[in-house]
């Protein structure tokens, strides 16, 4: 437990530190988050880094996940990285003469859409227009039902949320994490109410809540069928990269998706 809380507590302030400088800084670090969380994916799923389709993967993941170049050059769109990189793997199926399988190559496409899109989502978040507020409001809602679901499940807790896949998640944790991401929202609200208003706070804290406890158990499903603990061993205690950001993977596109941070 001393060894989880340390490395949380050096971990969380290097990467506030960082969001909070934001510019390249910020961007680079998410980017290499990505890099390290689409080599879990491939390795949870047995595929070497090293093969081709998993390389192209990392290609395209950088691609996704950067908001913008350097002297503004035009990245790609979305769609023409996601469609290259599905006809390239295709193509990689029949050159290697099915060694290259079509289900791993479905699987490799979508970890990169999964990984690029999530942490393209957090890198725009903080070069939209007061950046660092949305950015820690959406980071905020997420650990404020991450820390709520833990505190209220062990204080409270009966009813096993979903036993086959999360054992030790309940339904009054996960109540106790939604009702305190709302209350969370509604503090930046109170604090800059002239960016955010109560209804729109309510609504991102509402959704960092479901979202996020529904990325949670993506990954704990997904490690179940892997047989594996752990997606990787980068933060001691904590497990790696896809371990501690499953529920921003989903979070971010989501808020963005849905416009609540437009509004």
């Amino acid at each position: 437990m001393g060894q989880r809380i340390v490395t949380g507590v050096i971990a969380g302030a290097a990467f506030i530190g960082l969001l909070v400088a934001g510019g390249w800084y910020y961007t680079g670090l998410l980017l290499l988050l990505a890099l390290i969380g689409y080599w879990e994916y491939a390795r949870l799923n047995g595929q070497a880094w090293t093969r081709l389709d998993v390389l192209l993967g990392f290609v395209a993941v950088l691609l996704i996940a950067l908001p913008k170049l350097p002297n503004d050059w035009e990245l790609p769109s979305f769609t023409t990285v996601a469609w290259v990189l599905m006809f390239v793997l295709l193509c990689g199926t029949v050159f290697s003469k099915n060694r290259i399988q079509l289900e791993h190559v479905s699987v490799m496409f979508m970890g990169a859409i999964y990984v690029g899109s999530g942490f393209h989502y957090m890198a725009l978040t903080r070069v939209l227009d007061h950046g660092i507020f949305w950015s820690a409001l959406t980071f905020a809602c997420i650990w404020a039902s991450d820390a709520g679901a833990y505190f209220v499940g062990k204080a409270m807790g009966k009813t096993k949320l979903w036993p086959a896949i999360s054992p030790n998640k309940t339904i009054e944790g996960a109540l106790g994490g939604l009702v305190i991401a709302v209350i969370v929202g509604c503090v930046f609200a109170y604090s800059m109410p002239e960016w955010l208003g109560y209804g729109q706070a309510m609504l991102i804290g509402l959704t960092a809540a479901v979202a996020g406890q529904l990325g949670d158990l993506v990954q704990s499903a997904y490690k179940r069928f892997r047989n594996v603990k752990d997606s990787g061993q980068l933060l001691p205690g904590h497990g790696g990269v896809l371990d501690r950001t499953d529920s921003w993977l989903i979070v971010f596109p989501l808020v963005h998706l849905l416009g609540l941070l437009t509004l």
